[in-house]
C-alpha cells in the first residue's frame, strides 16, 4: 500500500463517525486505527447551554400573532420578495391600496425566475409583511388584506 494511499485512509477516518477499524490485506499488510477522544466528544455534546429566545424571535412571533385579522396572502415558494417590478418602478402595491382578486401584488424570485404573486382576494392591503428583498419561506405571509 502506497503512503498517498494510507494518507487518504487516515483523512476519511478522521472525518467519518467510526472510533475504530481494523482491515487485513490479502498480501500480508494489516492496518489498525482507532479514535482517542471520541467518548469525550459525546459528553461534551450533552451539555449544551441553555438559550433563551432572541428579541428579535419575540418580536416576530408577536407580530404573526398580530397579523391573524383579515385574509392573508402567503408565499407558494422559497426565494426573495420584491414589492417592484424593477429598482426604479413604483411598487405593485402598498397600506391602502385596493386590489382585486388576480391583481400582481409582488414578484418572489425563485432559481432566476421572477413569479408574480396574484391577489386571491379582492379588498384592500391592510398590511405589507415583508420588506423588499428580504428572504421569504414557503408559507409565510406576505400582505394582509381586508
Amino acid at each position: 500500500m502506497k503512503y498517498e494511499e494510507i494518507k487518504k485512509l487516515m483523512d476519511d477516518m478522521g472525518e467519518s463517525k467510526l472510533t475504530s477499524i481494523d482491515i487485513e490485506f490479502p498480501d500480508g499488510i494489516k492496518i489498525s486505527m482507532k479514535k482517542e477522544g471520541a467518548k469525550e466528544n459525546i459528553q461534551k455534546q450533552n451539555i449544551l447551554p441553555v438559550v433563551q429566545p432572541s428579541k428579535e424571535l419575540v418580536n416576530n412571533k408577536i407580530k404573526e400573532e398580530k397579523i391573524k385579522e383579515g385574509n392573508k396572502v402567503t408565499s407558494p415558494m422559497v426565494g426573495t420578495f420584491y414589492s417592484k417590478p424593477s429598482p426604479t418602478a413604483k411598487k405593485f402595491v402598498e397600506v391602502g391600496s385596493k386590489v382585486k382578486k388576480g391583481d400582481i401584488l409582488c414578484i418572489v424570485e425563485a432559481m432566476k425566475l421572477m413569479n408574480e404573486i396574484e391577489s386571491e382576494y379582492d379588498g384592500e392591503i391592510v398590511e405589507v409583511c415583508v420588506s423588499d428583498g428580504e428572504m421569504v419561506d414557503y408559507g409565510k405571509t406576505l400582505f394582509i388584506i381586508k
